[in-house]
């Protein structure tokens, strides 16, 4: 799987770029602040309909501009396809083979991307959020309905908590349409934890072996899922459909007085062990950077497996973050089977093989030269 072209029209400080692509490795070199990462986002938005950047899709949008475009020509499973993406002041739309899709589910997996930038190296010692949000990105790629699902999720969530705060101001003291709203959120719950659970053996998979060799067979990695409900891995949905039935229950009240919902997907987190040692707590920052560089590794095996093609991985910034080892690591590993997009204040430094065959665009003020 490769990106051939890209197109973008009025996006962030690109008024008009035509770029087309080598199927291996591109480099994108320039000074800060001149367009490297905002080209590198592009191809994020392109894939999954939203920037990892910003929540607010207008930030997209050139100043002054009425609309934003991205187009990329896909190479997949020996056939080639367009993408599109076009964001304006009412919304987005998301065209597939020159078709819109209604629904994101139906656009997200066109193209895979595994992103590793510099905030990623946090992803073990950041907040839940952080690695919640790892978690809904990978498996919505391999996974398109659990996009779906997801959003029913927060989309009953929201009303949930809403509701919750009405009784908590005691401005509503029936409590049968929470018990309704509860009962919706845990069919959608169930679901999310049930492929959740499936997604983690499947990152244990790849994840554990690749930290082993990258820690020279010093260090046993463990990646562990905490549900907000006491059942296991291994636990069938209808075990999982009563553990939340029970808790709900026991927290109702909680719940009420804090206005919220206290229990779900929404909450919760993952735990990273180095040999049987909380890597957030007790782990060093270069036992943290393994860690991250093992799962982001990882996830690039895992969507091969899963999909059958190998996804586009995009490396923003993160190169200089790494030391000679690892960084050396990371570019042995996919030479020649990942089409990748490096972003760089400058190469100088960076020594491989794989980086002395690349294709070497330079960014200046929205301006890309070859």
């Amino acid at each position: 799987m490769h990106i051939d072209q890209l197109k973008l029209r009025n996006y962030r400080n690109y008024e008009k770029l035509d770029i087309t692509f080598d199927d291996k490795i591109n480099v994108i070199i320039g000074e800060n602040a001149q367009g490297k990462t905002n080209l590198m986002e592009a191809i994020y938005v392109l894939a999954f309909t939203r920037s990892y950047r910003t929540p607010r899709d207008k930030e997209l949008i050139q100043w002054e501009k009425e609309f934003a475009k991205i187009e990329g020509t896909i190479s997949k499973r020996e056939r080639t396809f367009p993408l599109e993406m076009i964001f304006h002041d009412k919304g987005k739309k998301a065209k597939r083979n020159r078709i819109e899709q209604k629904r994101l589910s139906e656009y997200i997996g066109a193209l895979n991307i595994v992103m590793f930038a510099p905030e990623d190296l946090t992803l073990v010692k950041g907040s839940p959020q952080l690695r919640r949000r790892f978690i809904d990105m990978e498996l919505g790629q391999i996974q398109p309905t659990y996009i779906y699902h997801l959003g029913q999720y927060q989309k009953i969530l929201k009303q949930r908590n809403h509701l919750l705060k009405q009784l908590q101001r005691q401005r509503d003291t029936d409590t049968t349409m929470l018990h309704i709203l509860t009962e919706q959120l845990i069919d959608q719950a169930v679901i999310l934890l049930d492929r959740r659970f499936t997604f983690l053996k499947l990152l244990r998979k790849w994840a554990c072996p690749i930290h082993l060799q990258i820690s020279r067979q010093l260090e046993q990695l463990e990646i562990q899922y905490n549900p907000t409900i006491e059942v296991s891995e291994e636990a069938n949905k209808e075990k999982i459909v009563t553990a939340y039935i029970n808790k709900f229950q026991s927290i109702q009240q909680s719940e009420i007085d804090r206005g919220t919902t206290l229990i779900g997907p929404h909450r919760d987190d993952l735990t990273f062990l180095v040999n049987n040692k909380n890597v957030k707590i007790y782990g060093s920052q270069g036992q943290q950077r393994t860690t991250a560089l093992s799962v982001k590794l990882a996830e690039i095996e895992l969507i091969y497996n899963e999909v059958g093609e190998y996804p586009v991985l995009l490396l923003d910034d993160v190169l200089s973050e790494l030391d000679d080892y690892r960084q050396s690591h990371l570019l042995s590993t996919i030479q020649g089977k990942v089409q990748t997009f490096v972003s760089t204040t400058s190469v100088d430094g960076i020594h491989h093989e794989t980086l002395e065959k690349a294709e070497l665009f330079h960014v200046d003020n929205g301006t890309v030269k070859t």
